[in-house]
């Protein structure tokens, strides 16, 4: 039993950091209808930048403070100055825009900081605590805690605030969103600024688990779109039970399943999505789209 709680309370803690990334991608289509493959890379950025003002003296909250104001500044200038070209054609190019620009920007950190593993420090004690039994870092039940926030708030900008509203209405239908009065190309920049500013804070949870280099969340970002896609592209919620899903039920499967083991435990998250595509195509939590002919 104890070993049953130590990988159930592992896996929520590996499935926060999932969460985290993943609640950046729901943003990023909430606010402009696009899934961003570029937003882990951006995230990793971000951390990038909150490092280096470490390194100038800053303090971290004050340095993570800053990196989110920039972070957001730049996903307001990526959307201006890259993505709004691509908005209005083929939704295909702009994905394969946005895997571009995961390249590039890997690309850019690798150059700038190199590609050499560094230590970011973390927000919260390394001390651990015992919870039923099992073992549990500070650092990632504060990680699990501050997902969860991000969550909430999260779920409330998009159904209980005029902005989230009105981010959801220009990814909808941006022509409709136009002709109510609706400012389409700022509230496009503030979606984006508001995803690279989630990521910002993504990257600075994770970079303490997993140490700081340019393809820190490359698999993290495969299991996160996993995540994003299993519960629903629309709800933040759903993405975020679907990714400790995804982590607790990997833990699960490497151990008790014998023949899976924990070389194939990554096939876990592409089983689950097909077999949640088939009952339920919009996800666990997302809205059913019907379409007027």
């Amino acid at each position: 039993m104890g070993t049953f709680i130590q990988l159930v309370v592992d896996g929520l803690a590996t499935g926060s950091v999932y969460a985290a990334l993943a609640l950046a991608i729901v943003l990023v289509n909430q606010a402009t209808g696009l899934i961003n493959f570029a937003q882990g890379g951006m995230a990793v950025l971000s951390a990038y930048l909150a490092y280096s003002f470490l390194q100038l003296g800053f303090p971290l909250l004050l340095a993570i403070l800053v990196a989110v104001v920039l972070s957001f500044l730049l996903g307001a200038a990526v959307e201006r100055l890259l993505i709004r070209r691509f908005e209005r054609g083929d939704p295909d190019t702009a994905i394969v825009v946005t895997i571009g620009l995961l390249t590039l920007v890997t690309g850019i950190c690798g150059w700038l900081w190199s590609y050499n593993n560094l230590q970011f420090p973390s927000p919260f004690p390394l001390s651990s605590v015992d919870v039923f039994g099992a073992v549990v870092s500070v650092r990632s039940l504060g990680t699990f805690l501050a997902t969860i926030v991000i969550m909430v708030l999260l779920q409330l900008l998009f159904l209980r605030t005029k902005l989230g509203l009105a981010l959801r209405a220009v990814a909808d239908n941006p022509v409709s969103a136009a002709f109510s009065g609706l400012p389409v190309g700022r509230l496009l920049m503030v979606g984006w600024g508001f995803a690279a500013a989630l990521g910002a804070i993504a990257g600075s949870l994770v970079a303490p688990q997993l140490s700081l280099t340019p393809g820190m969340l490359d698999q993290a970002l495969v299991y996160a779109l996993a995540a994003v896609i299993l519960g629903g592209l629309d709800s933040p919620i759903g993405a975020v039970v679907a990714a400790w899903l995804i982590g607790v039920l990997e833990n699960l499967a490497a151990v008790y399943v014998p023949f899976i083991g924990h070389d194939l435990k990554i096939a876990v998250p592409f089983l689950l999505i097909f077999v949640i595509l088939v009952v339920r195509p919009q996800g666990l939590f997302g809205r059913k789209v019907v379409a007027r002919v």
